[in-house]
């Protein structure tokens, strides 16, 4: 396996390189604006992967965290997966800059850290990983969170639509793309186990690398996502997580 060093370095070329492969596809109604984090929060983006390889050091990565794709407080302010404004700064200690994106919606303004709303699901998540590991380094130390897609769609309303809603055709074209930059990353942190956060993120990581299973050691896991979307994880997303992910990691033993 490559260094760290190596890693983070490889990290930050795919993450262009998928940067690229997403900003020359077309996307038409109901979608009317396309963020791509991956460009316009670049910066906190490569810090994040600076960050999550840095604090491995040795052995084997215990899982990837999968996720669907950037929330419009979340990831597509910070260019951090799951990426809440409050949790990027005080427990990642990320604090970069961040452009404006070229097509911004009006009612879904970037505005980086200084975003003054918080993410939900970014806020449990990090929550989850401060309370059940402690420090960010310990947390990554074990685990990396990457989203399946890097691309945030909005409707002329702002409405948020998830990439498993769009027309048959640009969803084949996102996937292709998606799938291959999975599959690089895997290939690349040779974790023991990929956990989609919901059940879109487990499906995709069992399409796209259940057929080399084998080959790559890897085992399969879900945990609750943590949507305010989500009745049950309103109800105690952090409880139903842990006993969610304890588990996935029993498969490891």
């Amino acid at each position: 396996m490559a260094t760290t060093t190596d890693i983070g370095k490889a990290l930050a070329r795919e993450s262009r390189r998928l940067a690229k492969a997403v900003d020359a596809l077309s996307f038409g109604e109901p979608v009317t604006h396309v963020y791509n984090p991956l460009v316009h929060a670049r910066k906190p983006h490569e810090r994040f992967l600076d960050l999550a390889d840095s604090a491995f050091v040795e052995g084997t990565r215990d899982a990837i965290w999968l996720g669907m794709n950037p929330g419009p407080w979340g990831m597509a302010q910070t260019g951090v997966p799951f990426g809440d404004v409050t949790q990027v700064r005080e427990y990642l200690g990320i604090d970069e800059p961040v452009r404006k994106p070229a097509n911004e919606h009006p009612k879904r303004l970037v505005t980086g850290l200084d975003c003054p709303r918080n993410e939900v699901s970014g806020t449990r998540v990090y929550e989850f990983a401060r309370e059940e590991y402690g420090d960010a380094r310990s947390f990554f130390g074990r685990f990396f969170i990457v989203n399946y897609c890097p691309l945030s769609f909005m409707e002329e309303s702002g409405r948020n639509r998830t990439p498993d809603k769009l027309p048959a055709e640009e969803r084949a074209a996102l996937f292709e793309v998606c799938d291959a930059a999975l599959m690089r990353v895997v290939e690349l942190l040779e974790p023991r186990m990929v956990i989609g956060i919901g059940k879109f993120a487990e499906d995709c990581a069992r399409r796209v690398l259940g057929p080399h299973q084998v080959r790559l050691g890897l085992k399969f896991g879900r945990i609750l996502h943590p949507s305010p979307a989500s009745p049950l994880a309103n109800r105690g997303w952090a409880p139903a997580a842990k006993k969610d992910l304890a588990a996935c990691l029993a498969q490891l033993d």
